[in-house]
């Protein structure tokens, strides 16, 4: 146990380091056109060096929000506000998708048509309707990533209640502060380590994988090379999967982001009482007469 403790402060204590490393040298993991650069990049983005760099800027947000309230009230809302933003805008992609696929039914039903050409500003490109109707996923994956904080924040998930509903206000804001912290955070954090080298290893060649050291890494310098895999489930089908990835990425960083805003947010409410229940919370309303259905659509 003393062990693990002291094994705790030493990584929060490097955590600083690294941060205060990493700012003053750029160079050696945003200097991309050095291989070495880039392995390291790879490397830290899915490392505990990163997770404890992460987790010493939590604690110094929390301790000055603790200290002066209305900061932590205003990183509350700059977190929704982003995943607000950001949902909002990805909602669109719903219009998209369900506009792409009446000009593919349309197409090849009527004029029997077996590719589409798009080429705005004079910049074109030609392909299947195949390759148009799995790049549907794409969309249908981009609302789901992008706008599940949105969701949050509105109040649109789907929740069992057993127990939350009969509790007080201060014991709902610690079930709310828990979940955050034991739930939401370990994981996007668990997802995030093996997502990142899931990513990376269907860009780069040779391979990366979580369990490789930075030594090792640094050997395949000498040959690592981009290779951005480009392979659809058919022969003319939609090839740009590593999007995907990147989205589960986008997701996981946006579900993060939540859960920090949620917990500040609970703990606010809790040390404020009844009164900053929904404080400053934007939600958005279906109009007068319909606030029975908020938080359902």
């Amino acid at each position: 146990m003393l062990g693990g403790l002291t094994w705790l402060i030493t990584q929060i204590g490097l955590g600083f380091y690294n941060i205060a490393y990493a700012v003053s040298h750029p160079g050696l993991w945003l200097d991309w056109s050095d291989k070495e650069s880039l392995l390291r990049f790879v490397y830290y983005g899915g490392s505990t060096e990163f997770f404890f760099a992460v987790f010493d800027v939590f604690l110094v947000l929390t301790v000055a929000g603790l200290i002066w309230r209305p900061f932590m009230w205003g990183m509350v809302r700059l977190f929704e506000g982003i995943a607000n933003w950001i949902g909002r805008a990805a909602a669109w992609a719903g219009l998209i998708m369900v506009g792409q696929q009446i000009i593919i039914i349309f197409l090849q039903s009527v004029f029997r048509l077996g590719e589409i050409t798009i080429s705005p500003l004079g910049i074109g490109f030609t392909h299947s309707l195949t390759w148009h109707a799995e790049g549907l996923k794409f969309w249908n994956a981009a609302v789901i990533a992008l706008c599940v904080s949105y969701a949050f924040v509105q109040g649109s998930h789907v929740r069992v209640d057993l127990i939350y509903a009969g509790v007080s206000h201060r014991a709902k804001k610690c079930i709310d502060m828990f979940g955050a912290l034991f739930f939401m955070v370990p994981f996007a954090v668990l997802t995030w380590m093996y997502s990142w080298y899931f990513l990376w290893r269907h860009l780069i060649t040779p391979k990366v994988s979580a369990s490789d050291q930075l030594d090792l890494m640094l050997r395949k310098a000498r040959i690592v090379k981009w290779n951005v895999e480009r392979t659809g489930f058919s022969p003319d089908g939609f090839d740009f999967y590593f999007l995907f990835k990147i989205l589960i990425l986008a997701f996981l960083a946006l579900v993060l982001l939540q859960a920090v805003a949620f917990f500040y947010r609970s703990l606010l409410e809790f040390l404020e009482g009844e009164e900053a229940q929904d404080k400053y919370l934007d939600r958005d309303s279906l109009g007068e007469g319909e606030e029975m259905y908020e938080g359902t659509h």
